[in-house]
C-alpha cells in the first residue's frame, strides 16, 4: 500500500472514528435526556401524589371539623339542665325524706352534701312508676291492719309484676308468712320487715365481693369492660361514668371497642366532650375491637390513666363471636396489664324485665361479669328486676341509672334503693 494511500485509510478511519464518538456522544446525550425526563416526570408524578394527599388530608381535616361542630351542635341543641350543679331548694318534704334516708345510715348533718340531697331526691322520682305499680297499691291494702294471708297473696302478685323474679319472691314470701305464723304483724310492721328482706338479697353478691362500693383505685390503672346486647343504654352509661369519674378526680380514658355498630363511636365521641374524656377509636370499617384495647392500653400506661371504660360490642354474627371477641379483649388485658384491676360490668334496661334478666344469666356463664349495672329505672314500672339479678345470677348491683341527665348514674346502695322503692308518699 502506497504513503497516499495509507494516509487516506487513516483519514477515514479517523473520520469514521469521529463520527462513531460523536454518535456515542449524541446518544448520551438522549440518554440523559431521557433520563431527566424520567426523572421529572416522577417528580412530577410525586408532587401530584403529594398534593393529592395535602388535598385528602385538607378533606378529612375539614370532615373532622364539621364532625366536631355537628357534635358540638348536638350538644348545644340537646337541654342539659342535668349538668348545672344542685341549688338549695325550698326545705320540702323531698329533701327532708332524702336526709331522714341519709341520717338514717348514720350520716350527721355536717357530712351530708346537697349533692346526696338531690340524687335521692331524683333516685326516689326515677322509681316512681315501680311505686305506682307496687307500693302504692300495697300500702292501700296494708293500711294499719295486722298482715293476712290474703295480704300475702297480693303482696306476691305485686313482686311478680314488679319482676322481682319467682326466687326473690318466694325467698321473700316464705319469710313474711313464717313471721305471720310467729306472731302477728301489723302494717307498718310488715313494711319494715319487707325492707329488710329486699335488702338481704340485695347484698348478700355485695357481701361476697368484698367490695360495698365499687370505685377505681387510685394511682394504678383499672379497667371496666362495660358489656351487654345492644339498645340497654350501654354508650350512655359509659358516658356518665366518665363524667362520674372525673367528678371524682380519677385520670378518665375511654376505648371505643364497639366497632361494629354503626354511629356507636360518635355518640361516645359526644359523651367524650361532654365528660372532657378523651376517646381512643379507630373508625374503619369493623377495625378490630381487640387493636382498639390494645392502643387504648398503650395510651392510658402513657398518660398515668387512673380509669379505661371499654365499649364492647353488643352484638355480632351470633352469642359464640361475641363471646370469642370478649375473651380476646380479656387476654390482651391479661398479657399487656396482668396487674390492673378489671371488672366485666353487664348493663340492663329495667324495662326489659324478665328479658333483661335472661341476659344476665347468658353472659354470667361466658363473660366473667363482677357486677351489674341497671338502667332505664326512670320509665320502667319494673324495678324489681335487681333484686332478681342479684339472688337467681348472684351479681351485685354496682351502678343504677334513674334518668337521662349526666348526673342521673350513681354507685348502688341498697338501703338508698330500696327506701326509695318503698317512699310512702
Amino acid at each position: 500500500m502506497t504513503n497516499n494511500n495509507l494516509e487516506n485509510s487513516n483519514d477515514w478511519a479517523k473520520k469514521a472514528y469521529a463520527q462513531l464518538k460523536q454518535k456515542q456522544e449524541q446518544q448520551k446525550i438522549e440518554q440523559q435526556k431521557i433520563e431527566q425526563q424520567k426523572i421529572e416526570q416522577q417528580k412530577q408524578e410525586q408532587q401530584k401524589i403529594e398534593q393529592q394527599k395535602i388535598e385528602q388530608q385538607k378533606i378529612e381535616q375539614q370532615k373532622q371539623e364539621q364532625q366536631k361542630v355537628e357534635r358540638l351542635e348536638i350538644i348545644k341543641d340537646q337541654d342539659f339542665i342535668d349538668d348545672i350543679k344542685p341549688k338549695l331548694g325550698k326545705f320540702d318534704e323531698e329533701f327532708t325524706w332524702s336526709a331522714m334516708v341519709l341520717a338514717a345510715q348514720g350520716k350527721k348533718v355536717e357530712q351530708i352534701s346537697l349533692d346526696e340531697i338531690d340524687w335521692l331526691s331524683r333516685l326516689r322520682k326515677g322509681l316512681e312508676e315501680t311505686r305506682k305499680g307496687f307500693v302504692t297499691e300495697l300500702l292501700d291494702k296494708l293500711g294499719d291492719d295486722p298482715l293476712t294471708p290474703e295480704t300475702l297473696d297480693d303482696l306476691e302478685t305485686l313482686l311478680l309484676r314488679a319482676d322481682a323474679g319467682i326466687n326473690s319472691t318466694d325467698k321473700v314470701m316464705s319469710s313474711l308468712r313464717k313471721k305471720l305464723n310467729e306472731e302477728v304483724v301489723g302494717g307498718e310492721q310488715g313494711i319494715k320487715f319487707l325492707k329488710e328482706e329486699l335488702i338481704s338479697i340485695l347484698e348478700v353478691p355485695i357481701k361476697k365481693s368484698n367490695k360495698k362500693i365499687l370505685v377505681p383505685e387510685k394511682d394504678k390503672l383499672n379497667i371496666w369492660l362495660i358489656v351487654g346486647v345492644n339498645g340497654v343504654g350501654k354508650t350512655t352509661t359509659i358516658g356518665k361514668l366518665a363524667h362520674l369519674s372525673t367528678s371524682s378526680k380519677y385520670k378518665t380514658l375511654i376505648a371505643a371497642a364497639d366497632t361494629f355498630r354503626a354511629a356507636a363511636v360518635e355518640q361516645l365521641m359526644v359523651w367524650g366532650e361532654r365528660s372532657h374524656v378523651d376517646v381512643i377509636s379507630n373508625q374503619t370499617k369493623n377495625a378490630d375491637p381487640a387493636s382498639v384495647v390494645f392502643d387504648s392500653i398503650n395510651s392510658a400506661l402513657k398518660r398515668g390513666t387512673e380509669l379505661l371504660l371499654v365499649d364492647t360490642a353488643g352484638r355480632l354474627q351470633n352469642k359464640n363471636n361475641l363471646m370469642e371477641e370478649l375473651s380476646k379483649i380479656r387476654k390482651i388485658i391479661d398479657k399487656k396489664v396482668p396487674n390492673a384491676n378489671v371488672e366485666s360490668l353487664l348493663v340492663l334496661d329495667a324495662s326489659q324485665g324478665q328479658n333483661g334478666l335472661k341476659q344476665a344469666k347468658g353472659f354470667a356463664k361466658s363473660a366473667n361479669l363482677s357486677g351489674a349495672i341497671i338502667t332505664k329505672l326512670d320509665g320502667s314500672s319494673r324495678g324489681g328486676v335487681s333484686l332478681a339479678v342479684s339472688l337467681e345470677v348472684d351479681l351485685p348491683i354496682r351502678f343504677i341509672g334513674a334518668g337521662e341527665g349526666m348526673r342521673d348514674l350513681r354507685p348502688f346502695n341498697s338501703f338508698e334503693f330500696i327506701e326509695a322503692l318503698l317512699a310512702d308518699k
